[in-house]
């Protein structure tokens, strides 16, 4: 049981790991600026679910220490903080006018 949650966290970080570098180039190759913030916020939302995926991997795949703890929590908190940066940079390019 274990280790099939195990393999579903590391798929999903792979997928938003793919995620993120699909959202990263395409923010690159584009002129348009508020297409390029839509994507931007986008990679600030599979970067944030990822971090957060990658936290709950070390939580779950090593032994509680408490460093592994504190690292962890730290870890969580930026990806929640990406997560919502992303949903709030995401609704204000989508609600400009294009």
């Amino acid at each position: 049981m274990v280790t099939a949650l195990h393999w579903i966290i590391v798929t999903l970080i792979c997928l938003t790991a793919l995620c993120s570098v699909y959202f990263s180039y395409n923010a690159r190759r584009t002129s348009d600026v508020r297409r390029r913030g839509m994507l931007s916020a986008r990679l600030n939302m599979c970067m944030g679910v990822m971090l957060v995926f990658i936290a709950l991997f070390m939580m779950l795949a090593f032994s509680g220490s408490t460093v592994k703890v504190i690292i962890s929590a730290l870890i969580i908190v930026i990806g929640l903080f990406n997560l919502f940066a992303g949903l709030r940079n995401n609704s204000i390019y989508r609600s400009m006018k294009g």
